[in-house]
């Protein structure tokens, strides 16, 4: 009876190994280059907001604070209403995204798993309206709210955000549909659910994962909104944060910069943290979707 030896598999060859460590070096640079500019701005902003005033404007701005100090927040509070502000951008933020997750989700289920005759030309004619600049309807939809009385409410703010992220919303829908087997939908059919059953049990319960990432992308640019709020918003009660930090702007200019700066790592912080649990929700949904496997 004869052993056979296991032949020893050949060596890579030494320019690929030293090429693959080029590669992997070059993969660490950058990403400690990309932290590094996304991290060094937030780690600054919330420094600085702890420096006195005198050691703000009389040292190097960037430099690391002499002395801490929470007077800046105590000003930030007496000085505008920052409370309101924030309370303001929660309810915008928060029908913004919902009216985008419910139209969103009702356009693209009709558009992609229901279907009807031309509806590929209906869902581009959604999706030119990524290209279409706000700018354009600002004068327009001042004019409709002045005549049916909408200036100066929620509603004159949470309309045209959600109607201007609602073609990306239905982009990201449409092609999650498009990955649910077709067989799900035809044993449900056989089971006797309806199109509404169908929506409500099945496709819901399935695009949760896409539904946090909907409101993960949409609810940045909304929180920072100025440009629909600064139009349609006149009193002081409905400011959203980036109104109200324009009263931190003083006499000839004069900006209380460490108050200023205190006011938005209060604003930020709702934000991070957010962004921080959607961003794991978002990961664990697609680590156990229903599309995997």
């Amino acid at each position: 009876m004869t052993t056979r030896i296991a032949e020893k598999p050949p060596a890579a060859p030494k320019a690929k190994r030293s090429r693959g460590s080029v590669h992997r070096t070059l993969l660490i640079v950058t990403v400690v280059l990309i932290v590094i500019v996304q991290v060094y701005p937030l780690l600054w902003l919330f420094l600085t907001s702890f420096r006195t005033a005198a050691d703000f404007a009389g040292g190097n701005p960037f430099a690391l604070p002499s002395e801490f100090t929470l007077d800046n927040y105590s000003r930030a509070f007496a000085t505008g209403n920052l409370g309101l502000n924030i309370v303001n951008s929660l309810i915008v933020t928060l029908g913004s995204s919902a009216l985008i997750v419910v139209a969103g989700m009702m356009a693209a289920f009709a558009l992609q798993v229901l279907g009807f005759r031309f509806s590929s030309v209906v869902r581009a004619l959604f999706l030119l309206g990524i290209i279409v600049p706000v700018q354009i309807a600002l004068v327009p939809l001042f004019i409709d709210y002045s005549k049916i009385g909408l200036l100066d409410t929620h509603l004159s703010m949470i309309i045209p955000l959600a109607a201007f992220s609602l073609p990306m919303a239905i982009y990201l829908f449409s092609s999650f549909y498009g990955f649910i087997p077709r067989e799900t939908y035809e044993a449900a059919s056989l089971d006797g659910a309806g199109p509404y059953r169908i929506f409500t049990q099945i496709t819901f319960s399935l695009s949760l994962n896409t539904i946090v990432m909907v409101i993960l992308v949409n609810s940045i640019f909304i929180w920072n909104d100025f440009i629909f709020a600064n139009t349609f918003v006149l009193c002081d009660g409905l400011k959203t944060i980036p109104l109200g930090l324009q009263n931190y702007i003083g006499a000839m200019g004069n900006t209380d910069w460490t108050a200023t700066f205190a006011a938005v790592c209060i604003s930020v912080t709702p934000l991070l943290r957010v962004f921080l649990v959607l961003n794991k929700a978002m990961i664990q949904g697609l680590e156990s979707g229903a599309t995997k496997g």
